[in-house]
């Protein structure tokens, strides 16, 4: 799967409705590791990060931060947690599986055979394999294979997932029918993915107009943006199909890389930066060697693994307003400090950048006036699981902040501006 391209477009749409870039739950839940309901992937990755900075070798807490780094899309960290995890109990299937997983999501589904090959022989059963394994059979154009797999795994906690990569790969075998009635289920329980799997369906079956109304229905007026990708489909390859649908990568024959459009997510150790989301075929040393770096963070006072995860895309608040005027209204904020002095915010807030400099790393501070007082804020943050993940940061280091929604008629500005 050379020549590869994700898009922006697409990936909107599956994360718009809801869709999970799958190392089977089965799996992780298997060893109570992770609870994809409960909390959003990021807010699950900084909790084990901070488990992990006291005790690197718990193994559960490994396939979590491999689980929620497919969950984000970022392979080359999934493919290091899973390798820790390995070490610490290689009889294990769990991390095998994981890395297979990771390998598909990358783009490489013939890297990921191998592992899922010696997951079973480790113990894995079809069920716990089947959503991932499906996806890299669907992916080298073995539809027949994928579709074994996934029905395998429809009676597993991954089911719907498994049901919606069943439909579409059997949309992509030329079966419309049976793929619209394989999603019949997930519709009547109104699953908020039934409209993307239903666009995608009709457009790999020609049907362009049906996916595009469909579209309309998941995302309203996205249908423009999105329909030369849903009338490429299907001119495309069976394995392309199954990527471009699934993960949101598509074919483009002039780049020999697989890029993302989103932001590339950051793992911010005190002295080490380890960026990952770089494309290899194989678990490297160096990757590992970044993952032994996330674990091992040095120097007193260094900022606490949670506060080390800077998901931009997620986590980090989203760009700043306009200065001098009222941005819309209900804005999701953390309020850090409230007054009557609002000149005094900047040293307060240079204060605590100081002290915390990985912690506040890139991060603007406001002053939002109200008609009864000022308030010095950061954000705006894109919704507000992520602010009270970040308040949670904050909070270990005795920083108190509090969720702020402003309105039509306050006025928030820059930091400093007269």
């Amino acid at each position: 799967m050379r020549g590869l391209l994700r898009l922006s477009v697409i990936g909107a749409v599956l994360a718009c409705a809801g869709t999970t870039l799958v190392f089977t739950a089965s799996a992780a839940a298997a060893q109570g590791s992770y609870s994809p309901y409960n909390e959003t992937a990021s807010a699950a990755m900084a909790r084990y990060l901070r488990t992990l900075a006291s005790d690197p070798k718990d193994f559960a807490t490994l396939i979590g931060a491999g689980r929620a780094a497919i969950e984000l899309g970022d392979a080359q960290a999934a493919a290091g947690f899973f390798a820790r995890a390995d070490e610490v109990n290689p009889r294990s299937p769990l991390p095998q599986a994981g890395m297979g997983a990771a390998q598909v999501i990358s783009g490489d589904p013939q890297a990921a055979l191998p592992y899922f090959t010696r997951a079973q022989q480790l113990g894995a059963t079809l069920a716990t394999i089947g959503c991932d394994r499906g996806l890299a059979y669907d992916m080298l154009g073995r539809q027949a294979d994928a579709q074994g797999d996934y029905r395998a795994a429809l009676s597993s906690p991954d089911g719907d997932e498994a049901r919606r990569r069943l439909a579409l790969s059997l949309a992509i075998s030329g079966d419309k029918a049976g793929a619209l009635q394989t999603i019949a289920p997930l519709a009547a329980k109104g699953d908020p993915t039934t409209n993307r799997v239903r666009a995608f369906v009709l457009a790999l079956s020609g049907d362009s107009a049906g996916a595009m109304t469909a579209i309309n229905a998941a995302m309203p007026g996205s249908s423009g943006s999105v329909a030369p990708f849903l009338r490429r489909l299907p001119s495309l390859a069976a394995g392309q199909k199954a990527a471009a649908v699934n993960l949101g990568i598509f074919p483009d024959a002039g780049d020999k890389r697989l890029a993302s459009a989103g932001a590339t997510p950051n793992y911010n150790a005190s002295t080490t930066s380890y960026t990952v989301g770089a494309v290899t075929s194989s678990v490297s040393t160096n990757r590992l060697e970044g993952i032994d770096n996330l674990l091992h963070p040095p120097a007193p006072r260094a900022a606490p693994a949670r506060r080390q995860v800077a998901y931009s895309a997620t986590v980090r608040p989203a760009p700043a307003p306009a200065p001098r005027h009222a941005v819309q209204a209900g804005k999701i904020w953390l309020q850090l400090a409230s007054g009557s002095d609002a000149a005094a915010f900047q040293t307060q807030f240079e204060r605590m950048k100081s002290n915390y400099t990985e912690l506040f790393d890139g991060i603007p501070a406001y002053v939002a006036r109200s008609a009864d007082r000022a308030r010095l804020v950061i954000g705006p943050f894109r919704s507000s699981s992520d602010a009270d993940t970040f308040a949670e940061d904050l909070q270990t280091v005795d920083i108190r902040a509090f969720k702020w929604s402003n309105s039509a008629t306050d006025q928030i500005v820059p930091i400093g501006t007269p």
